[in-house]
């Protein structure tokens, strides 16, 4: 008979240890990997155990934070002082334009030498002058009026606006009057069309101001809407009139008096007072209304 093999005694297994690679799974992912439903029965497996640092990090971060606070407080302030010192800046130097432009056109056409000569002094007077400070009115930094109520500047506004129309629509009428008299084509450069636009617009935008100082006219319309039309197409015009002061500049009559460094200066005053109005009426109306919901 053949003897039975007893079967060869097994060695005890040894206990499991925590794996020194900084994970305390039930078993190794290397070992587990291998049988089916690992992850599920061994969830510990991936689970890290230096706790330690991310404590350490976390109180170190909630440390911080405070710090970081007053950082972006003090970042937000500074930022805030600044943009008013340079809107402060911007709109002084669209006062000193503006004045000094309009002077140096009137020296230059010496008006009462001839019929012309009016035309070019009142044209800046109107929108170089008279209709920047008419916008500058409401800025909150370079307002030579900031002690008047909101209704007192509105009033001042007004006033303004109807002086600029005034002297654009007499500047208009000599330069007609000056080109009968020497039989020459009406409106036949591009400075005349825009000139003429521009002088149509101030007188619209003038009468659209009616419905802002007697609200109780236009009874459908929410003052909120008609203040944000009313700046827009203001906007508008403002820009039209700077656009006929800059051909005019172009024209025979400048150019022939005005060269070099001092034609490209006076070309500057236009735009830089045209920059200022459109950062002011921007920043009142046009960005507030497109930031609400």
């Amino acid at each position: 008979m053949h003897s039975i093999r007893q079967p060869l005694p097994m060695a005890p297994a040894e206990p499991r240890s925590v794996v020194s690679d900084g994970w305390t799974p039930c078993e190794h992912p290397s070992e587990t990997a291998r049988r089916p439903g690992w992850w599920i029965k061994h969830a510990c497996a991936l689970t890290p155990v230096k706790l330690s640092a991310q404590r350490r990090l976390r109180s170190m971060t909630e440390r911080l934070q405070p710090l970081a606070r007053l950082t972006m407080a003090l970042s937000v302030e500074t930022e805030s002082h600044i943009y008013r010192a340079l809107r402060t800046a911007s709109g002084a130097a669209a006062h000193l334009v503006a004045l000094g432009f309009t002077i140096f056109v009137a020296v230059l056409a010496r008006p009462g030498s001839s019929l012309f000569s009016w035309h070019p002094m009142l044209m800046s007077l109107a929108f170089s002058f008279l209709m920047t400070e008419a916008l500058l009115v409401f800025s909150p930094e370079s307002s030579l009026l900031r002690s008047l109520s909101r209704k007192g500047r509105a009033r001042c506004h007004w006033v303004l606006q109807l002086l600029a129309l005034l002297c654009a629509l007499l500047g208009l009428g000599l330069v007609i009057l000056h080109k009968e008299q020497l039989g020459k084509a009406h409106l036949a450069t591009w400075h005349g069309r825009a000139g003429l636009i521009a002088v149509l617009w101030a007188g619209l935008q003038c009468s659209g101001g009616v419905g802002l100082l007697y609200p109780k006219l236009l009874p459908r319309w929410p003052l909120a809407k008609l203040k944000l039309y009313h700046a827009t197409s203001g906007l508008v015009g403002y820009l039209l009139g700077s656009a006929s002061l800059l051909l005019g500049m172009c024209s025979l009559w400048f150019t022939a008096t005005v060269t070099g460094g001092v034609w490209y200066l006076a070309v500057l005053c236009p735009v830089i007072t045209s920059l200022v109005i459109m950062s002011q009426v921007s920043n009142a109306y046009l960005y507030r209304k497109r930031i609400q919901p």
